[in-house]
């Protein structure tokens, strides 16, 4: 049975500087409310509290979208329930393997091969070797790259490397997926089979987080949503009450 379950927890973020004066300056561009979040804690250092006092549940079969501007948390929040962030305060309890996809380049190496490279990422995302041999013919055929799998990948191209990283990314489905956005980079063709293996994927994992600004999205693949602000969660429901409420929350702040 996959979960995801959060209980108190906070997420400070040390930023050490000399440049303290520069840093202060930029705080105090911030609106009041947003200043509240960046504390300091000596001479030259300061935390950002990204995340405060969370307390989600997350279920399989939970599809969920997260929503908020730009510094939410949502990013933050993503990174916890990946791993990538240890909580300063509270507890984390996950039940299943995760795949993350708000990083689609991590474990990847400049120099290696193509086909070092699947072996590599797939290890990383938890794979055995023998899983990752398995995985060659579907990202063969997907990324079209043919003998360019045979060169260092610091010979391909932006979007060369973009198929190769999103084909190895979404090869299996996990029983968790964690997404920051959806890929919006590369030409029509890629994004054509791009969308339609995203598709496919989504529906076969048990949980799904994924953060966006496109409501098409959260509305499509998503049966919960969640509004963050200033690293909390200030609604947690269906989809369309979520999204009406963070529509009422961002004409009352430009207000």
């Amino acid at each position: 049975m996959a979960r995801l379950e959060l209980t108190g927890v906070h997420v400070d973020l040390p930023v050490f500087t000399s440049r303290s004066r520069g840093l202060l300056n930029s705080v105090f561009r911030f609106a009041q409310r947003e200043r509240a979040r960046v504390e300091s804690v000596g001479m030259f250092s300061y935390e950002v509290h990204a995340l405060r006092g969370i307390d989600l549940r997350i279920r399989e079969g939970d599809k969920v979208g997260l929503v908020g501007r730009n510094g939410a948390g949502k990013t933050t929040l993503l990174r916890v329930l990946s791993g990538a962030y240890e909580p300063t305060r509270g507890e984390i309890a996950i039940e299943g393997p995760v795949s993350s996809l708000t990083d689609l380049w991590l474990g990847m190496d400049q120099d290696a091969n193509g086909y070092e490279n699947i072996a590599m990422r797939a290890i990383h995302l938890g794979k055995s070797r023998a899983e990752a041999k398995d995985l060659v013919a579907d990202v063969e055929a997907f990324t079209e790259l043919g003998d360019y799998l045979h060169l260092p990948v610091r010979t391909y191209s932006s979007g060369m490397m973009l198929r190769l990283a999103f084909a190895i990314s979404t090869a299996v489905a996990p029983q968790i997926l964690l997404m920051d956005e959806m890929i919006g980079a590369g030409d029509a063709h890629f994004m054509g089979k791009a969308k339609a293996r995203m598709a496919s994927l989504m529906a076969k994992v048990k949980i799904l987080v994924i953060a966006s600004h496109n409501d098409a999205i959260i509305r499509d693949f998503c049966n919960r949503a969640i509004c963050l602000s200033e690293g909390r969660i200030l609604f947690d429901g269906d989809v369309e009450s979520c999204l009406a409420f963070y529509k009422e929350q961002a004409a009352g702040s430009a207000a």
